[in-house]
């Protein structure tokens, strides 16, 4: 996700997006007001205004302040160990183990938002298109390798990891039951041997 406004390491900037992030999740978007906000956090709006645009950068700064990544988590210990696919198969691991938080409620409100706000739906097309440069890389990185086809269209994966990662966070948002860890990897695993060259080649055979 991009940067907000200030760097970490401002108590007040910290005691507003812990403020934000209890009003968003409680009122929604649309309902939660900076005045609110500000009041629950102690101080004025000027102290929102002050180091925020509005309320649509106050949302993406409270979702950073609630989420972790995990591409870069992943990459900084190089748990996929040299092998594109393997990051796929971890993060899409994580689909059902990670627990509906409130970087994720944040991300549903913002979505909410979105259909209607569209400085909201431009910052979540920001966030969403952060990734697919990230999703994208790691595709190609792949296909170069033979663990993708080459034949198969690079946007089409990614969307269709997106589409996926999504309709989980969905899942979250009512607490639908989602399916257990071993069959759910073994599924991803046999997802990303599938659109092997090698798996290709078999078919052809």
């Amino acid at each position: 996700m991009s940067g907000a406004a200030l760097p970490a390491g401002d108590p007040t900037r910290d005691r507003l997006l812990t403020a934000a992030a209890e009003v968003f999740s409680e009122k929604g978007y649309d309902g939660a007001g900076v005045q609110e906000i500000a009041r629950r956090a102690g101080f004025t709006t000027g102290a929102i205004y002050g180091r925020f645009r509005g309320k649509a950068q106050l949302l993406l700064a409270a979702m950073e302040a609630n989420s972790h990544d995990e591409f870069e988590e992943l990459f900084a210990d190089r748990r996929f160990e040299g092998r594109a696919t393997d990051i796929l198969t971890t993060v899409g691991a994580h689909l059902v183990t990670d627990e509906f938080d409130s970087g994720q409620a944040l991300l549903l409100e913002a979505f909410v938002a979105g259909r209607r706000d569209p400085e909201v739906a431009g910052m979540l097309r920001r966030i969403i298109e952060e990734r697919t440069v990230s999703l994208t890389a790691l595709v190609d990185e792949a296909k170069s390798t033979g663990a993708i086809d080459p034949a198969l269209d690079t946007r089409s994966i990614v969307r269709f990891c997106h589409a996926v990662a999504l309709g989980f966070l969905l899942f979250g948002a009512i607490d639908l039951d989602r399916p257990d860890p071993v069959p759910w990897e073994t599924l991803i695993a046999r997802l990303v041997d599938a659109v092997a060259v090698d798996a290709v080649d078999a078919r052809d055979t």
